[in-house]
């Protein structure tokens, strides 16, 4: 279905990273599964879930870095297809919104840990 959508595009390019985000996806997934039944260690889920964690936080790094060169592209006229930029810059929008709501939920857990009296 992609192999039809022009050699270099960027859209191509976004719908192979979408498909290959989504594969590593679900192997996470099925290894957590794997992991509920008890057959690991704790010491492999702890790392399991900073690993991830880590994964996360280049991936978003990696989507805005990629907003900012679109848009610096944009300004030097560079690029051609607005609708793909526009798309790019919401996605990146989208997941820099996520890791920021993500944070704030780590930052609530912690205040609400602090809070309980021992």
């Amino acid at each position: 279905m992609i192999d039809r959508i022009g050699q270099g595009s960027l859209a191509k390019s976004a719908i192979e990273a979408a498909l290959k985000r989504q594969a590593e996806a679900q192997k996470r997934l099925e290894q957590a599964a794997s992991a509920l039944d008890g057959s690991q260690p704790r010491k492999a889920e702890e790392s399991n879930f900073s690993s991830t964690f880590a994964e996360g936080l280049r991936d978003v790094d990696s989507q805005v870095k990629l907003g900012d060169k679109l848009t610096q592209q944009v300004i030097e006229g560079q690029v051609n297809d607005f609708a793909e930029v526009a798309a790019t810059l919401k996605q990146t929008d989208l997941a820099f919104k996520f890791a920021l709501e993500v944070r704030n939920k780590f930052v609530d857990a912690y205040r609400e840990v602090m809070r309980m009296s021992v």
